[in-house]
This record gives C-alpha cells, sequence and structure tokens, in this order.
C-alpha cells in the first residue's frame, strides 16, 4: 500500500516506539511499574513510547491536535485535526510477560478518523488503513471474515477487572451470546480486537467503557476491511461514549440484536 505522507509519519512513529516497547519488554520483570488504579498500570514502557510517538508526530505536524491516554489532551493552531494516541493498548498483558499488545496511533479530521495504524510490535504485524484506500496487515490486503451463521463465528470482548461497574451487563451479554455462538475471547487489547476482525481473525467485537485512544484507529481499519461498526446505543457516538458494536456486514444486524438484548 503506498501511503500518504500523514500515513507514513505514523507508521515511522508506530515503529520506533514499538521497537522501544520490544526492548522494554524483553525485561519486563525488571520494569519499575507504578500503580494508576486497580487493575491499570503505567509503565517508564509506556511512557517512554508516547514520549517518542508525540516528537514524532508532532515533530513532522505541529500544528495538529494531540489526546493520548498518559499525556492528555492538547490544542493545536489547525483546529481541525488531531493525533489520537496509545501507546501501548495492552498494558496489563505487557506487564504479565504477555505478548500481546499494540501501538495504536490514529489521525482524525473534522471529527472522522481518516488514518489509523495498530502496530503489534511482538508479532511484527502492523495493521494500517486510510479512508477510503483500504486496510492492510503489512503487505497483504484485510478483508473481515465471510461466516453468516452466529453459530459459526467467535467474538471478542473485554471483561470488566478491578470492580468496575459494568460487571453486571457484561454477564447478561455473555448470557446471550455464548448459547449462539462458537466461542468469547478475551485477550486484553480492545485495538487489537478491532484489527483482528478486519483480519477476518474474530467475526465480530463488542465492549463498554473504552477511551478514544483504543477505538480510534481501529474503527478506521474495521471499516476499510469492509466490516460494519455502530455505538451501542443506536444515536450515540462510538468515540464518545467509548462503547462499540463491530462486526463482518452478513451477522452485524444478528450481533448487534443480541447484544442489545
Amino acid at each position: 500500500m503506498v501511503g500518504s505522507a500523514n500515513l507514513n509519519v505514523m507508521i515511522k512513529a508506530a515503529r520506533k516506539a514499538g521497537r522501544s516497547l520490544v526492548k522494554d519488554f524483553r525485561e519486563v520483570e525488571n520494569l519499575q511499574v507504578s500503580m494508576k488504579g486497580a487493575g491499570d498500570f503505567v509503565s517508564k514502557a509506556d511512557l517512554a513510547a508516547e514520549a517518542i510517538i508525540k516528537e514524532e508526530l508532532l515533530g513532522a505536524r505541529p500544528t495538529y491536535g494531540w489526546l493520548a491516554e498518559e499525556g492528555g489532551a492538547l490544542d493545536g493552531k489547525d483546529p481541525t485535526r488531531r493525533w489520537i494516541v496509545d501507546p501501548l493498548d495492552g498494558t496489563t498483558n505487557f506487564l504479565h510477560g504477555l505478548p500481546h499488545w499494540a501501538v495504536s496511533i490514529a489521525l482524525e479530521h473534522k471529527g472522522d478518523v481518516v488514518a489509523g495504524v495498530i502496530f503489534d510490535a511482538a508479532k511484527d504485524e502492523m495493521f494500517i488503513a486510510e479512508k477510503g484506500a483500504g486496510a492492510w496487515m503489512n503487505d497483504t490486503r484485510l478483508r473481515v471474515s465471510g461466516r453468516n451463521r452466529m453459530i459459526e463465528s467467535i467474538f471478542a470482548t473485554g471483561l470488566p477487572f478491578g470492580g468496575r461497574a459494568d460487571l453486571p451487563e457484561t454477564l447478561q451479554d455473555l448470557a446471550r451470546v455464548l448459547p449462539g455462538c462458537a466461542g468469547v475471547r478475551r485477550w486484553g487489547s480492545a485495538a487489537l480486537d478491532l484489527a483482528y476482525v478486519a483480519a477476518g481473525r474474530y467475526d465480530g467485537f463488542w465492549e463498554r467503557q473504552l477511551n478514544a485512544w483504543d477505538l480510534a484507529a481501529g474503527v478506521v481499519i474495521v471499516r476499510e476491511a469492509g466490516g460494519l461498526l455502530q455505538p451501542m446505543e443506536p444515536r450515540g457516538n462510538i468515540l464518545e461514549d467509548g462503547a462499540v458494536i463491530c462486526a463482518n456486514e452478513a451477522i452485524f444486524d444478528s450481533f448487534a440484536k443480541v447484544i442489545r438484548g
């Protein structure tokens, strides 16, 4: 895929941050970790990766705005564009030595995500998309799965941890979904869950209480791979509400009906 100048900047930043994270991941037992809250950690590796990405992106596009997990929000001189960044999605996996985590970078223009990069550095899988140009994993074009029966489909979600208030809702979701599908997976990275839907590895994904940086890059990648996404509440906004349902077109309506009860 021949990407735009902006996409190339995003890929470069993701690779540079990914190299830093891989180096730290090999020494994960020696990382100094501080608690942010129950079940939610931040490491020196996480902060270092965000600093690398910020330097690369704002160095190349200093007028753009910025929204990131650790560094918060900055208004840019160009109010129509901003970077949305999660330097390490899957922090708990990372800190436990599980090789399932990613760098996520998105570009938003006038409220619409127009480009996304999700880099699984541990597996060297780079998921990328630009609006209108398709979705790719390394040099392979991505398409969502072609399964058309819920009973043959595998779905992904997140499970509440540390006493989060959405546990009852999630248990109700699982009670509705599990009897009618081939399985539900919880791998601990919403960005990679979305990338895997785009790649046809999962047939669908749903989750609540996410942040914009968890979702932004995956939204454009799934759409460009032919998937459908909607906010959990039909009149809601995915990035603002942090709640999403996505699947391939063939099963989306059935899946969304089950999730929404």
